[in-house]
């Protein structure tokens, strides 16, 4: 297995930490977590989790892109999820499902960390705003702000000067979530990527 390669971005004063491995990059949910509140982040990640529409959006991309994800498992969790008497944590999640989209190690260095296609969804239970500043430094390396300050006599905005790659990258993105979104939960064989 290749070594991790770690890096950080500063969003709005938050320090987060992504991870890239097999060409994958993971991105620290602890960390958005630590932005809404530093002394609760693994209740916000379960708190978040139990949600019907967070489970079923990790749930679609494992189908999507693991082989060895468990659908029954997940069938169970879909079922009870939104229940007042529902606790789901990551480590459950990864256990129960075989998911390879969340990945969490306790200790010092450790952490839960998630594929940037789940993350950017927490980032949005958290704050909008806050993903659209994690979504702007993770593609462009800057915020749209830091971006119009060194660019003040430019027309349009950071989108309109991004380089052919970048309006790429952020199409794909957007064009996945969407057909995350549309599809429903047994159809992994229909879909081809």
């Amino acid at each position: 297995m290749p070594p991790k390669k770690k890096s950080t971005v500063d969003v709005q004063g938050s320090t987060i930490t992504v991870v890239r491995q097999n060409e994958h990059d993971f991105i620290s949910l602890t960390d958005i977590a630590r932005h809404k509140d530093p002394e609760r982040t693994d209740y916000l990640i379960s708190n978040w989790l139990r949600n019907r529409n967070t489970v079923e959006f990790p749930g679609i991309w494992e189908q999507l892109n693991n082989p060895d994800f468990n659908p029954i498992e997940f069938d169970g969790i879909k079922k009870q999820s939104g229940l007042n008497s529902f606790i789901l944590t990551a480590k459950q999640w990864i256990t129960k499902t075989c998911a390879i989209s969340i990945v969490s190690k306790a200790g010092r260095y450790g952490g839960t960390f998630a594929h940037k296609d789940i993350a950017f969804e927490f980032a949005t239970w958290i704050s909008v705003e806050f993903k659209l500043y994690l979504l702007n430094v993770a593609l462009f390396g800057q915020t749209a702000k830091q971006w119009r300050t060194a660019n003040p006599d430019a027309k349009g905005n950071i989108r309109d000067h991004a380089p052919i790659e970048q309006l790429v990258v952020l199409t794909n993105l957007e064009s996945f979530i969407l057909l995350l979104y549309e599809q429903p939960s047994r159809c992994r064989e229909a879909v081809v990527l």
